[in-house]
């Protein structure tokens, strides 16, 4: 099966969230969530990115509006989007995220 690789997109900041203050960064989760994706699917692309809400990048308008939503709402982070939707806020669970991802014909191995 050939399909178009997902991006799974983390948004998140150096500083934690001070309602997430027990909880691992948003760079750990980002690096945590992609080592239990490409263990869950390994033979399956998918594309990865980690955008600094504070600082997210400056040619990717839609990217820049979802940090500014994050920051100025005052969302739980890191934020988990895959393929434009939000899948997880805060503490990310990996079953709502494999759900996602199998929605796109992922299948676990």
């Amino acid at each position: 099966m050939t399909f178009k690789p997902v991006e799974i997109c983390v948004y998140g900041a150096d500083i934690i969230c001070p309602s997430c203050v027990q909880l691992p960064s948003s760079k750990e989760t980002y690096e945590w969530l992609e080592a239990a994706l490409r263990r869950k699917y390994p033979d399956q692309p998918f594309v990865m990115t980690y955008v600094d809400i504070f600082a997210p990048p400056a040619d990717d308008e839609a990217k820049r509006k979802l940090a500014q939503t994050i920051v100025e709402e005052d969302w739980v982070y890191p934020v988990v989007v895959v393929e434009g939707e939000v899948v997880a806020e805060g503490n990310p669970r990996l079953k709502s995220i494999y759900a996602e991802m199998e929605k796109y014909g992922y299948r676990s191995s």
